[in-house]
């Protein structure tokens, strides 16, 4: 990376600090540690080196993995395992989840350059990002999809538009690469609050999910699985802040005082 921005004619370069800005990338059930060694490759090959594994098939650590990773050993002694995408992504303020095919969620679609110019917007802020990749075979599920603010979709060959989870992390960790070595960092402030994690809006989903259920809105069960994904969608969109998501405690609090005086 060092030749690389050298040879481009620039002098301002600093190795040690583009690690600590990149995007956090998730693999979510990997299935084979080639693949994950493959992926810590060219997450180190584009300056990354945050991997989270959400419920790898074999394992974790995998000797597989470790052989493919090419010397990419940085990125495989700090990777982090969870139990469920939500774990990976809590502390994060700001996520995008990878897919090849079109859902039935109302999501924000962007190209992967489109994805890596709000990344770097988003950390010039002060956030904290991070890419969702579903696993070999299936990919992302609505589940996992809902979390995100918005997705990733790669135009290629509509007949056989499908990547190697290696291809994809490449991809995406290139166009971050590219913008960051052009890009000229702008001071920026989130106004009187920051973006709210992803673990402080499931919170808050799941309180306002208990209430609704508890006055029938969840009804019938069958279809309160998709209200509740639409829920998430609906507000994931609009990139709560801390103060916003504290407000809508405040309105959930307000609206269920109100419910149990009425029934005194």
């Amino acid at each position: 990376l060092e030749k690389y921005w050298m040879d481009e004619g620039n002098t301002e370069w600093d190795s040690t600090q583009n690690l600590r800005v990149g995007p956090s990338i998730i693999l979510i059930d990997p299935q084979l540690g080639d693949n994950i060694g493959s992926s810590a490759r060219a997450m180190l090959n584009c300056g990354l080196n945050d991997l989270r594994l959400v419920r790898p098939r074999d394992g974790w650590p995998n000797p597989k993995a470790i052989a493919m990773a090419s010397g990419a050993k940085e990125v495989l002694d700090k990777t982090r395992v969870y139990n469920t995408t939500l774990e990976a992504v809590a502390d994060l303020d700001f996520v995008l989840a990878t897919t090849a095919r079109m859902r039935d969620l109302s999501k924000t679609v962007l190209t992967p350059k489109q994805a890596a110019e709000r990344i770097i917007q988003h950390t010039d802020l002060g956030g904290k990002s991070g890419v969702l990749f579903g696993p070999e075979r299936s990919g992302l599920t609505n589940d996992d999809i809902v979390l995100a603010d918005a997705v990733i979709n790669v135009p290629l060959n509509p007949e056989f538009s499908s990547l190697n989870l290696a291809q994809a992390v490449l991809l995406l960790g290139y166009e971050w690469l590219q913008k960051k070595l052009t890009h000229l960092e702008v001071p920026g402030a989130w106004g009187q609050s920051v973006p709210a994690t992803i673990l402080e809006r499931e919170f808050f989903y799941q309180r306002l999910e208990t209430e609704l259920d508890e006055c029938g809105f969840l009804y019938p069960d069958h279809l309160a699985p998709t209200i509740k994904r639409n829920l998430r969608s609906m507000f994931n969109k609009t990139s709560l802040t801390q103060q916003e998501v504290k407000t809508l405690h405040g309105i959930v609090t307000a609206l269920t005082k109100k419910k149990s005086k009425n029934r005194k």
